[in-house]
């Protein structure tokens, strides 16, 4: 069985195991060097989570440059064919701002390994690294999955606007200051990101988010905007969203680290 059509975004272990020789397959594994190196999905290429950000301050979450995007897609040997599968150690986070990227490249075929390496059956480890790819790749970068702060500011207070932010409550009330501004968003939702994973099955996504975020006032009728300090665990709200099928979901990839450093952005604490 190598036929990836017809399986929702989120998949279990079952559904990859029997499609790991498929000849459309990319494997992301966005772990640690160390984690990946003592045992991964089989055919995972590794791919140092940092690689997705830009890196630089103030917002070190904003989009790398194309050509360092397409540096890192060409030694994974993307192709417009390929489905991705991708994953993390940490519950989604940095697998669902992959996730994202593959979005802005406007790559429509992936699915999220639901709890990551947590989930994977021991026994079916590999320690081989397959070898990197490198052909030429062109990539065309799409604004629609992004949000930026001009797009949210100008947005604020609209009635079908849901900003979702992923940070620690107290980030959000201004009780941990991470930038030179404390606070939040005006108008923003705080919902923590490890709230939104099951604990107690692998860090999978907790079953009951369609109700929480309904309660939240996070609903489908909504554009969602979601965001943390630098778009890492915003990654795994974005997934999240995604996953539910909410039909207008960006990520702003600045958050907190461009807004709260920028002298023109309102909080509210």
């Amino acid at each position: 069985m190598t036929d990836f059509s017809g399986l929702a975004l989120v998949i279990e272990a079952a559904d990859l195991l029997p499609r790991l020789d498929s000849p459309q397959l990319i494997l992301v594994d966005l772990t640690s060097a160390n984690r990946y190196g003592s045992g991964h999905v089989p055919g995972a290429r590794y791919v140092d989570p940092k690689r997705t950000q830009l890196g630089q301050p103030p917002a070190p979450g904003l989009l790398p440059s194309r050509v360092d995007l397409e540096k890192l897609f060409a030694e994974l040997g993307h192709r417009n064919d390929a489905v991705y599968v991708v994953y993390d150690d940490e519950g989604g986070g940095w697998a669902g701002r992959f996730i994202w990227l593959l979005d802005v490249i406007g790559h429509k075929h992936y699915h999220y390994l639901n709890g990551g390496i947590q989930a994977w059956p021991a026994d079916k480890l590999s320690t081989e690294v397959p070898e990197s790819a490198n052909g030429p790749v062109s990539l065309t970068l799409h604004s629609e999955p992004t949000a930026t702060r001009e797009y949210l500011q100008s947005r604020l207070g609209a009635a079908d606007l849901a900003i979702w932010d992923a940070r620690s409550p107290a980030e959000y009330r201004g009780e941990k200051v991470l930038a030179a501004k404390g606070g939040h968003i005006p108008g923003a939702v705080n919902f923590e990101w490890t709230v939104g994973m099951d604990l107690n099955d692998h860090l999978r996504i907790r079953k009951d988010m369609p109700e929480i975020l309904e309660q939240l006032g996070i609903s489908k009728d909504k554009e969602v905007v979601t965001h943390c300090q630098t778009h890492h665990r915003s990654g795994f709200t974005y997934l999240v969203a995604k996953h539910l099928g909410y039909p207008r979901v960006k990520a702003y990839a600045g958050s907190w680290g461009e807004w709260g450093n920028h002298p023109d952005t309102p909080v509210e604490v």
